[in-house]
């Protein structure tokens, strides 16, 4: 008996995926980690047939996947950042597109500042915002946080696959830097910022998978920031900088607690690619 050609074998997933409530684009991604092809080499083998062992493994993801909720970077072991392969799993968060945004306009902020920088990522999971800042501007002192040694392991991973000099610190928050008496330049993060009572909105490759450590906070999901920005107060250099993600009904509260602490500060809210308040810049 033949085998189903690989376009066969996509059309046939993607609407498997689409009839059970999934994302059809999973099935491409699954295919492609599967036959270990990037998308190029995935158009142009499309009518060739796919190995027996792999339709197998294959079909047993997707059937995971639909059953279960299992994320597919969870299945394929990683998420692609800034152009990068991420190593991710049960322990962090999951990289989202919109923290890319971030990163591409902390960056732009970084040009306008003296040199030499020392930038502390709070809360730091898999290392995406620590290792692609010091990837995109080596001359950075990268300080990462996290209270999860399980997330600092991950992160210390991913540093080493792509040769990024990072320190990464246990630390709630904060803490372990300030009982140092560090002083730093850049202050920036993507805590948990979704308050507990909309957990319920979420869907279940997010709840289920997800650590609740990265996904909510108390105080209507104000709660890291209020930390955040008042232990910055101690550490943060004159002419400093602040950079946050945030949920996209936060902002104005954000842009308070800020000015709270810091009354003199210039402070931006911008909008992701979707529209959405997105991003807090403050320069303090």
């Amino acid at each position: 008996m033949t085998q189903p050609n690989l376009q066969e074998v996509l059309r046939r997933a993607s609407l498997f995926l689409e009839q059970n409530h999934r994302e059809p684009r999973i099935a491409e991604m699954l295919l492609m980690h599967h036959l270990q092809l990037d998308k190029a080499q995935l158009l142009m083998h499309l009518r060739e047939e796919i190995p027996v062992q792999a339709y197998e493994k294959y079909q047993c993801d997707l059937v995971k996947h639909v059953k279960t909720g299992v994320p597919v970077q969870h299945l394929i072991g990683y998420e692609s950042f800034f152009g990068r392969k991420f190593t991710v799993n049960k322990d962090v968060l999951i990289p989202r597109p919109e923290t890319e945004e971030l990163i591409v306009g902390a960056l732009g902020k970084l040009k306008q500042m003296k040199r030499p920088l020392r930038v502390v990522d709070v809360g730091t999971g898999s290392g995406i915002i620590a290792i692609t800042l010091k990837l995109e501007d080596p001359s950075l002192e990268v300080y990462a946080l996290d209270i999860s040694k399980e997330a600092l392991a991950v992160a210390q991973v991913n540093a080493t696959d792509h040769g990024a000099d990072v320190s990464f610190v246990q630390s709630d928050f904060l803490e372990s830097l300030i009982s140092k008496n560090k002083q730093c330049d850049v202050i920036i993060s993507n805590p948990p910022y979704i308050p507990w009572e909309d957990s319920d909105t979420l869907s279940d490759t997010v709840i289920n998978f997800d650590p609740s450590l990265a996904l909510f906070a108390d105080d209507n999901g104000l709660y890291a920031y209020q930390q955040i920005i008042a232990q910055a107060e101690q550490m943060l250099s004159t002419c400093g900088l602040l950079a946050f993600e945030i949920g996209y009904q936060q902002g104005e509260a954000v842009k308070k607690v800020i000015k709270a602490k810091f009354p003199n500060s210039n402070v931006e809210i911008q909008k992701d690619i979707n529209g959405k308040d997105r991003m807090v810049y403050a320069t303090i």
